[in-house]
């Protein structure tokens, strides 16, 4: 059996998830993405210093925040995990 490479694989999700969050325009800044700054404040579970250390593939990602981004990115928990 293959061995899995997991911070690999954690900094591959993490680039993943910045590349979406940067297909978001901000609502708060005209012709801005959205930072993770606003990312944040539109979850009521994931604070900006985890949303960073997710995209720097820092952190192994619970089921519970999993759900929550894919919430607030507006898309399926399988888009999300299809990285």
């Amino acid at each position: 059996m293959n061995e899995i490479d997991f911070i690999k694989e954690r900094i591959k999700f993490g680039k993943h998830v910045l590349k979406l969050r940067r297909t978001i325009k901000s609502v708060e800044y005209e012709n801005r993405l959205m930072s993770q700054q606003e990312l944040a404040d539109r979850s009521d579970y994931i604070n900006k210093k985890t949303i960073g250390q997710i995209e720097r593939g820092e952190v192994n990602v619970q089921f519970e925040t999993l759900l929550a981004l894919a919430q607030v990115l507006n898309i399926s928990l399988k888009e999300l995990l299809d990285y």
